[in-house]
Parts: C-alpha cells; structure tokens; sequence
C-alpha cells in the first residue's frame, strides 16, 4: 500500500486537530462532584500496604516527617 505525501499529512493534520481539540475540554470539578472523587474505588495506589512501605521509604530517605502522616527521623527508625 503506497500512500502519497499529500495524504499522509492530510492524516497526520487530521490527527493533531483532533487530539489538540481533545484538550480543550475543561471542566472544574463542582463541590457535588467531589464525593464521588473521594471514594475507595477512585484512588490511584490500590495497595496500601505497599503505599505506607513507599511512604516511609520516601520519609527515611528525604531526613523529614509530617506532610504524609508518618512519622520518623532521617535514619529509618521510628
């Protein structure tokens, strides 16, 4: 299948106007839309136990507590 230069850029204009009309789209989320965001089901790590291990990683690592909720001093020991 050969395809001309012609309609390869028609193809490829065609596929930029389309994803750049995607993005367009904003829509703050409403004060009602938030209680469906907050739901167990809409979390992005859906280990926990694996999520405190990287937070208390992250914690030892950066010599800092508070902000996540774990507590510790820069060694790794709580």
């Amino acid at each position: 299948m050969i395809v001309s230069k012609t309609g390869a850029a028609l193809a490829i204009a065609v596929v930029v106007c389309a994803l750049s009309s995607c993005s367009s789209i904003v829509e703050p989320v409403q004060p009602w839309q938030k209680g469906t965001l907050a739901q167990p089901e809409m979390i992005f790590d859906e280990d926990a136990l694996d999520r405190l291990y990287v937070d208390h990683t992250y914690t030892s690592k950066e010599a800092a507590s508070g902000g996540a909720g774990v507590g510790g001093g820069g060694c790794g020991c709580n």
